[in-house]
């Protein structure tokens, strides 16, 4: 099965939530992301607050289920 992402608001959840799912892969394997830093990406770009990569987790995972992307 396909799936097409066209609108504007759902590319910008998918690319969230990658984002998310690439911190979560940071934080339990201890691998890094290959085009840089994911924390330092959501601090600058999203406003993150959090100083270490499992209290970002935390924070954008929070954040991303009370706007409803993450549902898990």
């Amino acid at each position: 099965m396909t799936t097409v992402i066209d609108n504007p608001d759902r590319i910008e959840a998918f690319q969230r939530l990658r984002l998310y799912y690439a911190l979560k892969i940071e934080v339990r394997t201890g691998m890094r992301h290959s085009q840089g830093s994911v924390l330092a990406h959501l601090q600058r770009v999203y406003g993150v607050k959090a100083r270490t990569k499992a209290g970002a987790l935390e924070e954008w995972g929070a954040r991303l289920r009370e706007e409803g992307v993450l549902n898990d």
